[in-house]
């Protein structure tokens, strides 16, 4: 791994945090974002929308956060959102919470100055499609050795839309650190732009695009300090660890914990004071407003063996909204 961000990314130890969803001085064709999260002011930690402090706190401490990655926006609100939560997470984690920002603007002196202030360990820039390979000699490269002089870890982060050796040249001048290249990919935010583009998806991919892949990663993948990100490895690896870590968190006694990191468990309709007349320890069932929830496989053999009518087996992410991923019903 190059940088420890990316480290704790594939951990899935970084919570994703969006402050701020309205970009002034960009409109990419290949932006991933959605409704939620397009031209909204909206912040949101991982998957869970923030309407105060505490919310941003209690879902590092859900998943066991090892540090922050901060994305979203470009006005200045987007800038003073980031800094009041840098100096939120540090005062909580303290310095060894690592955090990096992705950024598709300069910004200049003093709000590097400001960010190191708050506590931002890392700035990964993004340059306008448009500008790659006319970089030299612009305020992306002044911006490198600046946020260097401030303090933070200066690198590129960019889609793997085409290779660039700019890039590269900029890693071996010692301007930036190293250089992020994440898969080129289709989300319902960006697909209608992309397919206008003349973009595809790959076969047999649900995100990635079908483009020059290979091309990119001949001229650029050697290079030491080069990651290429794939969607596969973001899918496979990065979500699945992080939901894996939320979910021992979160888990109850009789909560199943699958390989993809969701949770298992039963529910039914039935009296909960059937389940003390049939002596069921209270540590495998819960009761809930209108119904209960009982360790999947207890509440199996109960219908089994007639002891219940129904039922239903959940499976659902550990995340605070707690989608259901799949229902087997029970009879």
């Amino acid at each position: 791994m190059i940088s420890k961000g990316c480290e704790q990314c594939a951990e899935g130890g970084k919570m994703v945090l969006f402050v701020y969803g309205y970009c002034d001085q960009r409109d990419c064709f290949y932006c991933p974002l959605g409704e939620n999260r397009k031209n909204v002011t909206d912040v949101y930690a991982n998957e869970r929308r923030v309407e105060r402090d505490e919310d941003v706190l209690e879902e590092a401490h859900r998943m066991d956060a090892l540090g922050t990655s901060i994305t979203g926006g470009e006005p200045q609100e987007a800038l003073e959102r980031t800094c009041h939560y840098l100096e939120l997470l540090k005062d909580e984690f303290g310095e060894d919470h690592h955090t990096h920002l992705y950024t598709g603007i300069t910004g200049g002196r003093e709000n590097m100055r400001r960010l190191s202030e708050a506590g931002l360990d890392e700035i990964r820039f993004h340059p306008p499609l448009e500008q790659w390979g006319e970089l030299h000699g612009t305020e992306w490269e002044d911006i490198l050795y600046i946020a260097r002089e401030e303090g933070l870890t200066p690198a590129f982060e960019i889609p793997g839309i085409r290779a660039e050796t700019e890039f590269l040249e900029f890693l071996d001048e010692g301007a930036a650190e190293f250089c992020n290249v994440n898969e080129f990919e289709m989300s319902d935010g960006n697909y209608r732009r992309m397919q206008k583009e003349g973009y595809e998806l790959k076969e047999n991919h649900m995100s990635a695009v079908d483009n020059d892949r290979d091309g990119i990663l001949d001229v650029m993948g050697d290079h030491e300090r080069v990651y290429f990100c794939t969607s596969v490895f973001k899918d496979a690896a990065q979500h699945r660890r992080r939901l894996k870590r939320m979910a021992r968190n979160v888990r109850r006694e009789f909560d199943d914990v699958t390989d993809d990191g969701t949770l298992v468990y039963g529910k039914t309709y039935a009296d909960p004071e059937r389940f003390e007349a049939l002596g069921v320890p209270e540590e495998f069932y819960t009761v809930k407003t209108n119904h209960v929830e009982v360790a999947w496989w207890l509440l199996e053999e109960m219908i089994e063996e007639g002891d219940l009518e129904d039922g239903e087996i959940v499976e659902q992410y550990p995340s605070y909204d707690g989608q259901v991923v799949e229902r087997t019903p029970l009879a």
